[in-house]
């Protein structure tokens, strides 16, 4: 169907950019470069017009190509980059809100290579509290690093599993069979909890903020001290919140 000199589907929706977010994705979702017609397998796409798509693709920077096989280009990257930096601007209004509300510390992280960065901190009154800007953390050790694992592809979460999960109190979780079955309930319930994981004192749920393909793009996080957070039913609590204004972020 023509609409115009535009080519479109059922829904409105242009075939030739569809097709084209498509391979991007299943790119960006590999583990490693994949070759044209592996793309197009994955995408439901005959060769040809695999091909024919992803030469424009690499045209315009937005794939790379390296002896046949297809990597997410320098353009994707820049895009991302200015993604990353909008983010708080958006999010910044929902983590005053829940910082209001729960009365605790808010803070937003996003992902970098298999790190997690904090990029806005909302301090709640009264209340003294570590700054975490600019700081990684680690991913097995605390609520935000684990609600990332638990919505990364299964290649990736492979990858952040056989790296060494070292102790930083003696409830870190180390053994990555005890990590999975943590992640697991994550997923089910939608957010991720820690008791002293990183620090002995310090408490804190946290939900991701997922694309369509419920992958986590940034994690918000409530915390705060144990002596605040460890009435029964708190930790709950506040992962449900996260949860509500992680969906509230995502749009």
């Amino acid at each position: 169907m023509m609409n115009g000199d535009t080519e479109t589907v059922n829904g409105g929706g242009v075939q030739s950019i569809q097709r084209a977010a498509a391979l991007l994705e299943a790119i960006a979702d590999s583990t490693e470069p994949r070759t044209a017609p592996e793309l197009a397998e994955l995408c439901g796409l005959n060769r040809s017009t695999a091909w024919r798509i992803l030469a424009t693709l690499e045209d315009e920077g937005l794939v790379d190509r390296d002896a046949g096989r297809y990597s997410i280009g320098r353009s994707v990257a820049r895009l991302a980059a200015a993604a990353t930096e909008a983010l708080p601007r958006v999010a910044r209004p929902h983590l005053e809100e829940l910082s209001s509300r729960t009365g605790e510390t808010v803070s937003l992280a996003v992902p970098r290579r298999l790190q997690l960065v904090y990029v806005d901190q909302v301090q709640a009154p009264h209340v003294m509290a570590a700054d975490w800007l600019g700081r990684a953390v680690p991913l097995h050790a605390t609520s935000t690093g684990k609600a990332l694992l638990a919505f990364l592809p299964p290649g990736e979460l492979e990858a952040a599993l056989t790296q060494s999960l070292p102790p930083f109190t003696d409830r870190t979780i180390t053994d990555p069979a005890r990590l999975r079955e943590e992640l697991d309930r994550v997923r089910r319930r939608g957010y991720a909890v820690s008791r002293g994981e990183l620090e002995t004192a310090l408490w804190g749920a946290s939900a991701p903020v997922t694309d369509r393909n419920m992958r986590a793009v940034a994690v918000i996080s409530v915390w705060g001290s144990e002596s605040r957070l460890k009435a029964k039913g708190r930790l709950d609590e506040l992962g449900r919140a996260a949860s509500a204004t992680a969906r509230a972020v995502a749009g």
